[in-house]
């Protein structure tokens, strides 16, 4: 079975503050007509002691933004620049978003509320700084649909309506409008580095390695790698290895991000800003989310290529701090550090003991083989070959019958059919809220994820993480 997020009490601990001279630039939430709470994660709340709010005062705080205690007096709109599409942009940042408020759990992790679709700030260019309800929707969903599957994944924990009516040109208008907040690890991201060293801001940029190493604690590189004791080496180090990991987790679940731009890359390797996602109907290595990926930059067999790229822009705003030699060593790893993942991952799901990287790797190409041979998609693969069950035959058959099986004692699986989160089911959740008002479905479906992602027990620990000292 799979632990439940452990309850804490609430500490406000703002380390931001250190950096906000030259990070950020503090704004104002929008003022909204209405204040409807339409989800709120109890569950997570609770990690940081706020699941006791009422009602009324989870709308002041995440939908007014009305400071919490001893916290962030005015929400902060971090500075990034990024590639987006393989293209420099120098002017993005947070802009229909902030930084509202730091906090520690119970282990002493540091945990950030962020925002998205809270009012236009300095980096809002000619956007209006909304969220539509729909693709607060969305975020729900894929967030818990990724936990579940064991993804590193920041965590929807606000969605509140706001009354607006909005243009937008990918959605029928008007669209109704949201203020959401998510819980993660941190706020930081490539993009932040690659602004410094458009500045060269050499200062700055060891301060935010400090701030990183410091709250994001990692592994230290390996013995024999060259300039293992300098700050940027270790944090490059730290970020490959978490990238890695992430890309397996994505392609274990089957998941396409979409998005894959540098100002989308959180440097804790955690999963984040959802928006034209989607879940392989099968398994197509050039499956592509986004209707305006016409290169199929970001097709589903290319994040892992995508996330290594991003590794390397990390890489080249480095240079600021580190010579060439230590940092391309820390790129290097990558690859293994990939294959590896996948491996331990890829069994995980499949719900068996692993054998050692070898036979893992070579189990992982034969189910890939018969993925493509039979056209089924992923969900309904790991499913029906749970703990070696199923009609497994052929070489791939001969291979998973030399796996111990994992425990899969839950009834989830002697249900007829998997969770799955085609796009077929988010659209019908959505048009039960939109022409309804009718939020069952999706109460519904977060409720039958959460138990498959207890029927899937404890997930691999997500890669070059540490408890704080």
């Amino acid at each position: 079975m799979r632990s439940e997020p452990q309850p804490s009490a609430y500490r406000a601990d703002t380390v931001i503050a250190q950096l906000t001279d030259w990070i950020a630039a503090p704004v104002a939430a929008a003022d909204f007509p209405m204040m409807m709470v339409r989800f709120r994660n109890d569950r997570w709340a609770s990690t940081v002691g706020l699941d006791h709010l009422n009602d009324s005062d989870w709308a002041r705080h995440f939908g007014q933004f009305v400071p919490l205690q001893d916290n962030l007096p005015r929400p902060l709109a971090l500075k990034y620049h990024g590639h987006q599409f393989r293209v420099y942009n120098p002017d993005i940042g947070d802009g229909r978003g902030f930084l509202f408020a730091q906090m520690r759990d119970g282990g002493g992790r540091l945990l950030d509320l962020g925002t998205k679709g809270t009012g236009q700030t300095p980096f809002s260019r000619a956007g209006d700084g909304r969220l539509t309800l729909k693709g607060a929707v969305r975020e729900i969903l894929a967030t818990e649909m990724l936990e579940a599957l064991g993804v590193n994944t920041s965590k929807t924990f606000s969605v509140i309506e706001t009354g607006e009516k909005l243009i937008r040109q990918d959605e029928p208008s008007p669209a109704r409008s949201a203020a959401m907040v998510r819980l993660s690890h941190s706020h930081i991201r490539i993009g932040t580095f690659q602004r410094l060293l458009a500045h060269e801001e050499s200062e700055q940029m060891e301060a935010l390695v400090e701030y990183c190493l410091t709250n994001f604690p990692g592994n230290m590189p390996p013995e024999d790698a060259p300039g293992r004791d300098e700050p940027a080496v270790i944090l490059l180090h730290q970020v490959v290895e978490r990238m890695a990991d992430l890309a397996a987790s994505y392609m274990v679940s089957g998941f396409v991000h979409g998005v894959l731009n540098t100002d989308n890359m959180n440097i804790t390797g955690e999963s984040f800003d959802y928006g034209p996602w989607r879940w392989l109907p099968t398994w197509d290595p050039g499956f592509t989310a986004a209707y305006f990926d016409h290169s199929s930059l970001y097709a589903f067999g290319r994040q892992p290529e995508a996330l290594h790229w991003n590794c390397g822009q990390l890489a080249v705003s480095l240079r600021l701090l580190a010579d060439s030699e230590p940092l391309v060593a820390a790129m290097n790893r990558f690859g293994e550090l990939y294959m590896s993942a996948i491996a331990r991952r890829w069994c995980w799901r499949l719900g068996v003991e692993p054998r050692g990287t070898e036979h893992d790797t070579a189990l992982v190409g034969l189910c890939e083989q018969a993925m493509r041979a039979s056209s089924t998609g992923p969900d309904e693969f790991f499913f029906g070959h749970r703990a070696g069950r199923g009609d497994a035959a052929g070489e791939f058959g001969e291979a998973l019958a030399q796996y111990t099986a994992a425990d899969s004692s839950h009834d989830y699986w002697s249900d007829d059919v998997p969770q799955s989160m085609l796009i077929e089911e988010v659209e019908a959740i959505w048009a039960a809220i939109d022409e309804r008002d009718d939020w069952s479905a999706l109460n519904a479906k977060v409720d039958q994820l959460r138990r498959m992602g207890e029927a899937h027990g404890e997930p691999p620990v997500a890669a070059c993480h540490s408890k704080p000292e």
